[in-house]
């Protein structure tokens, strides 16, 4: 059991608009940032910190006493900021939170409770940091997919999406938006996938219980239309789809993908255009539904 007198709220963010980290303290600790702001937001004092030289010293003074920390913990308070920015650089962190930060009755500044968002994708620099993942946190879908190497956000949609390329996939979902559907995930299967990958991707993607239909969306340069319809047809046989699938590709090998799903034995529905592909996507949850 602490004993402490008063309680600070401090976290560090990354902003990528303005490609800064964000220090962020309130002298109202012990509630989440959104009650704060929402109560009180005269409370919340931000900086930007400058990446070329990093959190300076008179920085961190000016947030300990913006926060009414008395003359004799600002010292204290200085270092615990200049070594938590430290641990957030370091360590490619996204997000660092110390809630509350409390003075205890002795005059110590007490962290009580902390965490931290780390960025996947420098894990591999920090071997320390990935054996302390915690998947029963993480939400299933996009830790199946990243076990299988595959790049996937879900969402609260009922369209599942199988698409290659970050924009192709964004402009896929905005489609699916536009003709009046929600998409059910982000998925990018990556250049040169092969059947087997689709097959992983369609796992995942059904994985949802949510999902009410698929749509893929393939623009092949890197990938090859084939090696898809291949994956496509193999997925609707090995796992028993039970959802309608709408495929829509172009590109490489465009007319040997088109074959192989027009002979295969699988019932899909095909699509020439993306506007069409989303526009169909809608109609059979649609269809579905009734």
């Amino acid at each position: 059991m602490v004993s402490f007198g008063s309680e600070i709220y401090l976290s560090m963010v990354l902003d990528r608009q303005s490609e800064r980290i964000m220090l962020v303290m309130s002298g109202s600790g012990g509630m989440e940032i959104e009650e704060i702001a929402e109560t009180d937001p005269d409370a919340i004092v931000r900086i930007s910190i400058e990446p070329a030289v990093g959190l300076q010293a008179f920085q961190a003074r000016e947030m300990a006493f913006a926060c009414g920390l008395e003359a004799g913990l600002v010292s204290q308070a200085e270092h615990l900021l200049l070594g938590a920015y430290r641990a957030f650089r370091d360590l490619d962190a996204t997000m660092l939170e110390i809630n509350p930060l409390v003075v205890t009755e002795e005059g110590r500044l007490l962290a009580l409770d902390a965490k931290m968002s780390f960025d996947d994708n420098a894990l591999f620099r920090h071997q320390n940091v990935s054996e302390l993942r915690d998947k029963s946190q993480e939400d299933p879908r996009e830790m199946n997919a990243s076990d299988r190497g595959l790049s996937y956000v879900g969402l609260d949609g009922n369209i599942g999406c199988i698409i290659n390329g970050a924009g192709l996939a964004m402009a896929t979902m905005d489609m699916i938006k536009h003709s009046g559907g929600e998409p059910a995930n982000f998925l990018d299967i990556g250049g040169g996938a092969s059947p087997d990958r689709v097959v992983k991707a369609f796992k995942v993607v059904l994985s949802d219980e949510r999902v009410e239909a698929v749509l893929v969306n393939i623009f092949a340069g890197i990938n090859r239309c084939d090696w898809v319809a291949e994956g496509v047809v193999k997925a609707m046989t090995d796992l028993e789809v039970k959802v309608p699938v709408v495929v829509r590709l172009s590109g490489t090998n465009v007319e040997e993908g088109h074959r192989i799903l027009t002979e295969s034995d699988v019932e899909l529905i095909t699509a020439e255009t993306l506007a069409e592909a989303g526009e169909k996507a809608v109609a059979a949850v649609s269809w579905e539904a009734n």
